[in-house]
This record gives C-alpha cells, structure tokens and sequence, in this order.
C-alpha cells in the first residue's frame, strides 16, 4: 500500500516522463490497488475513470466508491466525497499511477516488447525459449496466456510485478496495436522492442491502414524503447528503421543459408551456426531470426541461442501438425490475415510431397474463413489469398453476431471468377474439416487455417467448444 501523494510522486521516478496529474483532496489518503474495473474495485482502491467507445468510466465513479474506491483518477472533477487525481488524459495517467503502485517492474527485468501483424506470438515463444535455455528465468505474455494479447494497464503491471516478486528476470511480451492505441504500456520501459511486419488487419478498430502503421511504430520511440530489432524485408519496417531515435538492428531471410524446411521444422545456418527449430513452415524461418538477432542484442551467446530454438516445444496453432501418423500433413494454423494465408499456403507448398508414397502433383487442400465482428474489409482479400490453394473448403470461423454465409458470401466474392470451381461452401466447421481430410492423398496437406490454438467457437452470444486441432485429430481417427 501506498499514499496517494506518494503514489504520484513515484511516477517522476519511472522510466517515462508521466502527464501532469493535479491532486484534489488528502495526499495522505491511503490506496492499496489501482484498477478501472469498477467490478473488480476492493476496499482502497484507486478507481481510474477511463473513457471507452462504449462507456465512460466516470458513469462508474458512484458505484466504486460504493464498492470501497478511496481514491478516483478523472480527466475533470467529481462530485464524489473521495479525493481526485485530475489528468488531461487519462489513459495515459492509468498506466503510470499503476506501474508506480507495483514499483516500476518493467525497471526491473529485461522486457521485450513484440509487436507486428504476423508473428508475434511465435516469436515471442521463440525468444522465450532462448532466454530460458541460456540461464534467463523467463516469462512469456501474450495471445496464449491471456484474454487479450496486451493486458489494460493496471492488469499489466499487476502480472508484471507479480513475475517479477515470483523471480522471474525477463519478460517477452507481445504488443498489440490496440495496445498502443489505448494507451495500455503508458510507465513501461522495454530493453528491446521487436517489429516484425505489418499486413491488413484491425482496420475496424485503426480505420486507415496509415493509423493502423502509427500505432506499430510507436513502439520503436525513446518514449518505450532502448533499442529495435527490426525486419527490413518489410517495407515498414524499413520505415521504422529510418525514423527511430533509438539504436536500430536488422534482420532479413537473408541471413540464413542452407535452410532446410518441412511440416514438422527447419535448419539453418546463422552467424555460422547451425539452428534448428521445430516449428515448420518458411515464414517461421524469418521469425526465427527476429528471436535469435533479438536474443544476440540482450547478449546471449549464438550457442545458447542455438541450443534455445531446439529446445522449444510446439506452439499451440501455429503450423501445428496434428497427423502424427499419416501420409499426408495437417496443418493448423492462426494465419487469419491475407498476407498470413498466403504465407501458410505457400509453406504448406513448399512441404508437399514429402514421404514416401507422396505423389509429384500433392495439393495444398485449404479450410477457413472469417470471424465476426471484426474488420469485413479484408474478408475479400483473404478469398483472393485464398486461391494459392489447390482445394479451397469455405466456412464459418468465429462468427459471432453476423450471418456466417453472409461473411463466406464476402470472402467468395473476392476469388475471381476462373477460381471459384475449385472452392466447395461448408459453413459446418467440423463438416468442412471432415471434408477436407476425406480428400487428402499421399504428399497432400491441409491446412486448417484462422483460429490456431483457440479452443472456444463464438456463435452469436455464446461460445462453444471447438479447437481445430483436436477436432482434426478426432476426424482423422476416422479416416485412418
């Protein structure tokens, strides 16, 4: 617990210059928690009053000083009977009241901060295993360890000081656009940050694709950032790379010689070393990279690094094998992007025809669609992305409160015309997965594409039990 008045004084302390924040009322007044939930609101909280494009938390200030608040952040005063901090903005007072609550722990590991449209979550994991295997305690945070990608701001810094107190002394963290936008990782201070590329997505959110770019690249600022690790076989990252203010490293596919690639993983040589990874597909090859370059700038030695990429485990959904025992690969994966498809098909290519009963005209064999609620823009790109594939099966993803044959209407209306006879309409996920394995041959591989490691189906209001990877492997029983 500490006093408000010292709680605003220990933001002057972090790594970030905090906004101006005017006290109203008693600096002795006491806050044991920071939070803008006003749900989760314990006797002596500091109820932080945010602005949302559904609801403004200061509707909200009533019934938390009802739960037990002692203490309100607002962006102008309240005629609430518990002292205020009054901030301009306060989102971005929100982060810093909170990561001077829990002392600052991003000061006190090394974080690293992953942000990009594709690649994330396996980059992360990658440099986690690094990090690990060289002697590191390491924690990784992101789309597989939580309900968002980046933690708000008072969760955030909760989990990071937790880590923190628990004797973790690294922290790889994916970084969401969203994230950037709203303001979440305000008071944190990241040893490297790590871009990765930048395609179409969350343009219901950003609007524009330039929006959508700005909040990536703020990342790469002195106001976050000691330094970036940056893709230059991107033009953005290019971009980044140009306008930093912060020390720049580079990584590219052309670092790599001798690479070696199928279902199950890829070798390669690096700095004169020979890597091994077990997460197959090409792309995962660069993502490789951005772990193992990463992993250099903190200092860790290229036989650690090496040893790290090996030791890694499977990550859930990302080209994910799930035939152990067939002749022909199934692959599940997250890729609900157009440039991430494409990606995946073209690994999938790549890899078709191995074993040996495989035939030379072995077919990539493609199931997906597109969720709900979000973005339709790219629902045609992603029909066109599509068409790399030999078979194309069309179906619903998570379609939450919309039609699904109206969202598979969109995505088929993006395939031209000459490609269409190859597509087959499925809105049963599970029927379209059975479809699809029924009509694998030798060499051929599917690929279950959008939803990777999710294990939860949104239809409507209610969730229900779907995971891709076990309903694959139950068909697949059957077709065995």
């Amino acid at each position: 617990m500490v006093t408000l008045g010292g709680l605003i004084e220990r933001t002057a302390v972090g790594p970030s210059t905090p906004p101006v924040m005017r006290l109203v009322g008693s600096a002795a007044t006491v806050v044991s928690d920071v939070t803008n939930d006003s749900r989760a609101v314990n006797s002596g909280a500091l109820f932080c009053c945010v602005r949302g494009e559904r609801h403004d938390g200061h509707d909200f200030a009533t019934d938390a000083v009802r739960r037990g608040a002692t203490a309100l952040l607002v962006d102008h005063e309240l005629a609430v009977p518990v002292p205020q901090v009054v901030a301009a903005d306060t989102r971005a007072a929100m982060g810093h009241l909170a990561a001077s609550f829990h002392d600052h722990p991003s000061s006190a590991m090394t974080v690293v901060g992953i942000t990009g449209t594709n690649g994330k979550t396996t980059t992360a994991h990658m440099l986690g295993a690094i990090l690990e295997k060289s002697g590191t305690r390491t924690a990784v945070l992101g789309t597989l360890t939580g309900a968002r990608t980046t933690p708000e701001a008072p969760d955030l810094q909760r989990t990071l000081a937790e880590e923190r107190d628990a004797g973790v002394k690294a922290v790889v963290m994916e970084v969401s656009s969203h994230a950037l936008s709203l303001q979440r990782v305000e008071g944190m201070r990241f040893a490297a940050a790590v871009f990765t590329n930048l395609g179409h997505d969350h343009l219901d959110f950003h609007r524009t694709h330039d929006a959508y770019f700005a909040a990536k690249a703020s990342l790469f600022t002195a106001r976050y950032a000691e330094r970036a690790i940056i893709n230059r076989d991107d033009e953005h990252g290019r971009k980044i790379a140009s306008d930093s203010n912060v020390r720049v490293t580079s990584y590219g596919r052309s670092d790599a010689d001798e690479v070696r690639v199928d279902a199950t993983g890829s070798t390669f040589l690096w700095r004169g070393a020979r890597m091994r990874c077990p997460v197959g597909g090409e792309f995962n090859v660069v993502n490789a990279l951005a772990a193992a370059t990463t992993a250099a700038e903190l200092g860790v030695s290229i036989t650690d690094i090496a040893a790290g990429l090996e030791s890694l485990s499977r990550i859930p959904g990302r080209f994910e094998n799930v035939n152990d025992h067939g002749d022909f690969a199934v692959i599940v994966d997250y890729a609900h992007t157009p440039e991430a498809l494409h990606n995946v098909i073209e690994a999938a290519r790549a890899v078709t025809g191995d074993g040996e009963t495989s035939r030379a005209n072995a077919r990539v064999i493609l199931v997906f669609g597109c969720g709900g609620d979000r973005d339709p823009s790219k629902r045609a790109d992603m029909g066109l992305s599509a068409c790399a594939a030999n078979r194309i099966i069309v179906t619903s993803d998570n379609p939450r409160n919309e039609d699904p044959l109206a969202i598979i209407a969109a995505i088929v209306g993006g395939v031209p015309a000459a490609q269409r006879q190859k597509i087959t309409v499925e809105v049963d996920r599970r029927r379209a997965i059975e479809i699809a394995c029924g009509e694998a041959l030798p060499g051929d591989v599917v690929v279950i594409a959008g939803r990777g490691h999710e294990t939860m189906q949104a239809i409507g209001g209610t969730e229900v039990p779907f995971d891709d990877g076990e309903v694959a492997r139950t068909v697949l029983k059957g077709v065995r």
